[in-house]
Order: C-alpha cells, then structure tokens, then sequence
C-alpha cells in the first residue's frame, strides 16, 4: 500500500546542464523541493531562471546530472527511458505553452492518442468525453489548424487528464492566448485538477495567475529564491 501522507514530488539537491564543452550551462543548482498531493504550486521567477527546465525534470523530460527526483513514489533516475515514458504516460498530464498537438490528427485522434498508447479499450469513447468536458463536443473532428488557440490549447488539456494523472505540469499555458482567453483556460485547468485530486505545478510569468495556487515557488538562476504557502499566509 503506498503512503497517502508521502509527497506528489520531491527532489533532492538537483543539479541539471545542458550543451556540450564550452557552450555548457549550469541550470539548476543544487534545487530541493516537496510538494503534497493535490496541491497547486506556482514557479515563477525571471526568463531564465530554470523554471521550465525544472518542471520538465519533474515531469521525467529532462534527466538531472544529479540528485533525486521522485514522482508519485517513484525514483525517476531508476527507469530506462522505455519505463520512465510508461511511467509519464500513466501518471503524468503535461500541457505546453505550444499545444503540441499532433496536425493530421483530429481533435478526438490527439485526446485518444495517449490512451491508446496505454492499451486502452475505451480510447475513443474516453477521448469523447473529455472533449466534452471542456467545451469542444462539437469541434472532434476538427484538425488543430482549423481550430483557434484557445481551443488548440482545450484539446491539450483534454489529451493531459484524459489518462487521469495524479500530476499534471502545465508550463506557461496560457502564453501564446490573448487575456480573455487565457484566463478561461487558467479556470478550466483548475476546475479539472480540483474535480480530480490532482497535483498542479503550473509555470507561469503572470504573478496575479500564480496567486490563485496555494503555493509560489520563486526561482532565480537556478536556485529557490523563496517558497510561499499561499494558504496558510
């Protein structure tokens, strides 16, 4: 039986780079961080902090140079990548700023998708209903070019829940949306995660969007600048 009372996410003394000899940059330093199950926490911080790169390594994205990173239980560093991707698509819902739909597939195809990566029966049927839920029961059959941003981005979200995660990561997704979009995107994604429970780590550079989190996370050139409980403040 797992421990209920365990964290949704911790790493411990993370240290990540990326490129090669010269061009090497050190982007996290040294980062240790818990986060409960069900809760919402917000990375914010200026470009180039880490943010995104520390929420794809929680996300199994990116693979640190070291430190521990465990996700719902699991030590990611002891999966192979054919394991850690079973493990994402399991147990992690991730929602780009860049939508990342798949273009010669239908709405209903791209929400289906990582179900039937799963072995999923129901798929389709799932993948219905899911776009159901955010509005978009009559745009199934559209390819995400004939659809608007708002709504390429509601495709996202349905494919991200449609496993039923207990994570879901979303970084900066309201970035390429206009205002009034964009925050009907922010409640959707917040209606979902309290419909279900899950863990919400959101990067964002929109402080007022970060304060409905419980939680703020503030990075600066790789490092935890300072880690608010909104909740409790």
């Amino acid at each position: 039986m797992s421990d209920v009372s365990a964290p949704a996410i911790e790493l411990q003394d993370v240290h990540l780079s990326l490129g090669r000899g010269a061009a090497r940059v050190h982007i996290l330093k040294g980062v240790s961080l818990s986060l409960a199950a069900g809760e919402a926490t917000g990375l914010v911080g200026p470009s180039g902090s880490g943010k995104s790169t520390l929420l794809m390594t929680m996300a199994g994205l990116e693979r640190p140079d070291s430190g521990l990173v465990k996700v719902a239980g699991q030590d990611l560093g002891l999966l192979g990548e054919d394991d850690l991707a079973i493990f994402r698509g399991r147990r992690i819902g991730i929602v780009f700023q860049s939508f990342h739909l798949v273009p010669t597939m239908t709405a209903r195809e791209n929400v289906a998708l990582p179900l039937e990566l799963a072995g999923a029966d129901d798929a389709f049927s799932r993948a219905e209903a899911e776009l159901r839920n955010v509005g978009l029961g009559d745009r199934m059959d559209h390819y995400p070019a004939q659809l608007s941003g708002g709504e390429q981005q509601r495709v996202a979200i349905a494919r991200a829940v449609a496993p039923d995660p207990a994570i879901l990561v979303a970084d900066e997704p309201t970035g390429n949306l206009d205002e009034t979009t964009g925050r009907s995107i922010v409640d959707l994604i917040f209606a979902l995660r309290r419909e279900r429970g899950a863990t919400l780590v959101l990067v964002t550079h929109d402080l007022s969007l970060a304060a409905v989190c419980d939680r703020t996370v503030r990075l600066h050139a790789g490092r935890i600048e300072a880690d608010a409980d909104l909740v409790s403040a």
